[in-house]
């Protein structure tokens, strides 16, 4: 597996990963998404990981680093979208990606990196230990915006 940044061509081929995270259908290609797709990809401190096989997106892993003014001015990061390909789990692609972000966090003197899931599922749990995460230190609190 290959893993890299996202690059602008991408787009479609990660929409099709994403509905193994919880899309139902990929966006229509509008002005509006390709504005939004040029401004992530340009942003140097928002992170879009990819696993790719054979030239196909398999795994991908969002790690945006956030500019902070407490802990001394450093940065701290947040983990989204983890997903891999339902034909392509329990293989060790995540993990790498996870691995990779949190490479990228510790370069721009992240001080914590912090991720949420809705799982439930114990094994889904344990991956996010294994690769380093704990429940245990803090509390997280949502409220969902309608919209």
């Amino acid at each position: 597996m290959i893993i890299r940044e996202v690059r602008k061509s991408d787009l479609d081929g990660l929409q099709e990963l994403y509905l193994y995270l919880h899309e139902s259908e990929k966006l229509p290609e509008t002005p509006k998404l390709n504005s939004l797709w040029n401004e992530i990809i340009a942003d140097e401190d928002y992170h879009i990981l990819i696993g790719e096989i054979e030239g196909k997106i398999v795994s991908s892993v969002t790690v945006i680093v956030i500019k902070n003014l407490t802990r001394g001015m450093r940065p701290y990061a947040l983990i989204e979208n983890v997903v891999t390909h339902k034909d392509y789990r329990c293989r060790g692609y995540a993990q790498a990606l996870m691995q990779r972000a949190v490479e990228i966090a510790e370069s721009k003197s992240c001080y914590k990196i912090m991720l949420l899931t809705g799982a439930k599922d114990e094994s889904i749990l344990k991956f996010y230990e294994k690769c380093g995460f704990n429940s245990k230190d803090k509390t997280a609190f949502i409220k969902w915006i309608e919209g």
